[in-house]
């Protein structure tokens, strides 16, 4: 198995993980606020923590859902212009827009690494409940992270590269085969 195989199943199963991640994440939020509505429905007081806990997960959500939609295809791509362009210059501007995603990747760890290490405030979430700033910090370089690992991929990253067609066969075989084993 080469190298650059090897690299994309670890980005697909990066992938995965991620996803796994914000679900548990929004299932978090959800419960959290949920906890604190029914504690206001019954008691008619509030839990002063169920909001400043459930927003520390917002960061999380935000930077691996990012990482999500890279993976997918599903980012900002200017299809119109590219469906223009002859298919040489097509190509270039894919390439630009690989390093372009590439050299933002960095900057995300090079900044988010930075922003990592003077994370050191502490979320008064409530008197019994106190939470690291670096928590929610991590998730800025580990994105950027994720987002060099996923450039593996390279032009299927695109929209304009991807056959739909084909992807359509591969789901529908791959489901028949896994009903198979």
């Amino acid at each position: 198995m080469s190298l650059l195989t090897q690299a994309r199943r670890l980005s697909d199963a990066v992938n995965q993980v991620a996803i796994v991640i914000c679900v548990v994440c929004i299932l978090g939020m959800l419960a959290i606020s949920f906890t604190g509505f029914v504690y206001t429905l019954f008691t008619g007081g509030a839990l002063s923590w169920t909001y400043s806990l459930a927003r520390l997960f917002l960061p999380w959500i935000g930077m691996l859902s990012s990482t999500i939609a890279l993976h997918a295809g599903e980012h900002v791509a200017m299809t119109l212009l590219m469906r223009v362009l002859p298919e040489a210059l097509v190509k270039v501007a894919a390439a630009l827009t690989l390093v372009v995603i590439a050299f933002f990747a960095l900057l995300v760890i090079w900044y988010g690494w930075d922003f990592f290490r003077n994370a050191t405030q502490i979320y008064m979430v409530s008197d019994a409940i106190q939470i690291s700033r670096k928590w929610t910090a991590i998730a800025v370089p580990l994105a950027g992270v994720i987002f060099l690992l996923h450039l593996v991929h390279g032009f299927s990253l695109l929209e304009h590269f991807t056959d739909e067609a084909a992807v359509i066969e591969e789901v529908i075989h791959g489901q028949d085969e896994e009903s198979r084993s």
